[in-house]
């Protein structure tokens, strides 16, 4: 089944340093852009991490210092992959709790303020695993009937995240082809930073989702303990997690204020 669009939709892979947000970097990139006529766009970049590649993570994906030495660093990269994907929705593979927390906190470092708000993102590992409970590779061979090649090769794996995709629409009749919809079904928690630092209680209202705070009101906590902003600002929390808290207590400000 082909994507019912109302605008592109970008899937994307990374191949990183590693899994920490904050401190990890991108290694590769590959991003595959569907319009919604049914034209589709790629690009595929190698990049500089500027840190060494621990020897174990290599041995996943295969990509070393010395393949990486001469290609450009993320920075240089930055306007084209912000070209490429403003405007779009996205879509990947653990791309929820990855590859967007990981590509926003990259675009943040490189000066680009990316913004999540009109952006609806399609996690396609959610929908598998509410309905399936498997890997990519296996997706790849339950939903197309294919061997997946190169896995941990981001061009690969974000073709078959695109192509499960497709199939997943045409396996179950209760999964609507709207992005908005897949989306919310991927969803596994609603939160506001996509890292996981601050989520939404039932009112729609940001809560601290860790620590001593954990289930309390941002707002509130913010003006009670107004040194805890601080302690997030100097900490090793995300730059896209600072960005939303910062957010938040400016509109907190703006509404004493008017």
């Amino acid at each position: 089944m082909e994507l019912n669009l109302t605008k592109p939709i970008c899937f994307f892979d990374l191949e990183t340093t590693g899994t920490n947000v904050a401190k990890d970097r991108i290694v590769e990139i590959a991003i595959l852009k569907v319009f919604p006529n049914g034209n589709k766009e790629s690009k595929t970049w190698l990049v500089n991490p500027e840190m060494p590649i621990p020897k174990e993570v290599v041995a996943i994906h295969g990509i070393s210092d010395e393949k990486v030495a001469n290609e450009p660093t993320f920075k240089e990269l930055s306007s084209q992959v912000h070209d490429m994907i403003k405007g779009c929705d996205l879509g990947g593979y653990n791309s929820n709790r990855f590859d967007i927390p990981l590509l926003v906190e990259e675009l943040l470092r490189a000066g680009v303020d990316f913004e999540m708000k009109n952006v609806v993102a399609v996690d396609v590992q959610t929908i598998f695993h509410k309905k399936e409970q498997r890997t990519l590779a296996a997706a790849y061979q339950f939903y197309c009937g294919k061997d997946l090649i190169d896995a941990h090769s981001a061009e690969a794996d974000t073709t078959a995240t695109y192509e499960v995709l497709k199939s997943q629409l045409d396996r179950y009749e209760d999964l609507q082809n709207d992005m908005k919809y897949l989306a919310d079904y991927s969803s596994r928690k609603r939160f506001a930073d996509f890292a996981g630092f601050i989520a939404f209680d039932k009112k729609g209202e940001e809560v601290f989702a860790f620590g001593k705070f954990k289930g309390k009101n941002v707002e509130k906590v913010l003006e009670d303990e107004p040194g805890y902003y601080g302690w997030i600002q100097n900490a090793d929390f995300p730059l896209y997690t600072k960005k939303v808290l910062t957010a938040i207590k400016l509109r907190k400000l703006n509404n004493k204020l008017s």
